[in-house]
């Protein structure tokens, strides 16, 4: 793989933006590359296509994937509730990619284009953009990372305009919605991923033995906030109200030899029954445990993460892609710019392209409050 390059830029006109990033990448020489991956703020959701009619025209890449986040990141610089704009050139051969256009429903399998170009071509990686707005996001994204045996990396749309995702082909414009897009790439583009869930974990994992919905009645076989009031420690037992978005359930993943986990917010308590609600479906026999979330917990966790992954690299990155929750970001780490700094601070100067979800993708399944990686090597 030769050069990636990246280019952005924040202008409340969405010409100016485009203009300022296709004048940056035409100071390189970017005919090699063959796709292209445009993030835009939210501010400037109403006018993506333009954005990419510019950007397509003016580069001469007709492939293209991306969405609308609340914020942006590009090199070292993240865009925030502004207007912004972040692309990167990725020159892989035509034949090392497919891009993938919705998947509205996980029953309806694959598309008959890409069906056939997993025959021919099994993907390593897959990097997509989802409609949260889809309640079957979920099962979408596991039935094309089984379906097509790829690793998956991505993240929902965050918007509070209009909330497209994009998918350009020769034959296609590139604009749309609703279910989950982007590209699967052959084993010849070579990628290594990594997650980041921003939590610790606080005591040890347990059962659920009792639960209703997405209500635990009892854990091991004791009341259920008893044993999250043991967990979570005398100081924050004694005042209930201080455990809101700092301490939240965490589901072990059946398999995992990372020690990953799902993390779903605590929404209510029940101290007269002594019940704990959680945002998202439990059932008898699940195991459970709970964990902090924090600027420390979170950065401790990204700086452990990305150690991890710089001793797993067989020399410095080519490039990469960075999807991270909305609640992270400056509203996490303190300061814009401060996560993908660490990034580069860790794993070196690389091009680095990214935004802000309403939800992470990693493999088969959707996280929150996580960071997700994948570096081109």
């Amino acid at each position: 793989m030769t050069e990636i390059r990246v280019a952005h830029a924040a202008h409340d006109d969405w010409s100016l933006a485009a203009q300022a990033c296709t004048d940056l990448l035409a100071e390189t020489n970017i005919t090699s590359s063959s796709l292209g991956f445009v993030y835009a703020t939210d501010y400037l959701a109403d006018d993506l296509k333009n954005i990419l009619s510019h950007l397509s025209e003016q580069t001469g890449i007709d492939h293209w994937i991306g969405t609308v986040g609340m914020g942006v990141c590009a090199g070292g610089q993240e865009y925030f509730d502004r207007p912004g704009l972040a692309v990167m050139t990725l020159p892989v051969n035509e034949d090392d990619f497919h891009i993938v256009q919705t998947i509205n429903d996980d029953e309806q399998g694959l598309p008959a284009d890409v069906e056939q170009w997993i025959q021919s071509t099994p993907p390593l990686l897959g990097i997509v953009h989802g409609d949260g707005n889809n309640p079957k996001i979920p099962q979408i994204i596991n039935m094309l990372a089984k379906s097509s045996g790829g690793f998956l990396v991505g993240g929902l749309t965050a918007s509070r305009r209009t909330g497209y995702q994009i998918a350009m082909t020769p034959s296609d414009n590139g604009l749309t919605g609703g279910g989950l897009s982007g590209a699967l790439f052959s084993p010849a583009v070579e990628v290594a991923t990594g997650l980041s869930q921003g939590c610790s974990p606080i005591g040890d994992s347990h059962i659920v033995s009792d639960c209703v919905d997405n209500v635990i009645v009892g854990i091991d076989g004791e009341n259920a906030l008893e044993v999250f009031k043991k967990d979570i420690g005398d100081v924050l037992a004694r005042d209930l109200n201080r455990i809101a978005g700092y301490i939240h359930a965490a589901f072990p993943i059946e398999g995992s030899d990372t020690g990953d986990y799902l993390v779903r917010s605590l929404v209510g308590i029940d101290p007269a029954q002594g019940w704990l609600a959680v945002g998202g479906e439990i059932n008898p026999g699940d195991r459970i445990m709970f964990v902090r979330r924090d600027p420390q917990s979170a950065e401790e966790d990204l700086t452990r993460m990305l150690d991890k992954l710089r001793e797993r690299l067989p020399g410095p990155p080519k490039g990469g892609v960075f999807y991270s929750c909305i609640a992270r970001g400056p509203n996490m780490f303190g300061a814009e710019g401060r996560e993908v700094a660490m990034i580069h601070d860790i794993l070196g100067d690389f091009p680095l392209v990214g935004f802000y979800a309403n939800g992470e993708i990693s493999n088969n399944r959707l996280y929150g409050y996580t960071g997700v990686i994948a570096l081109f090597m």
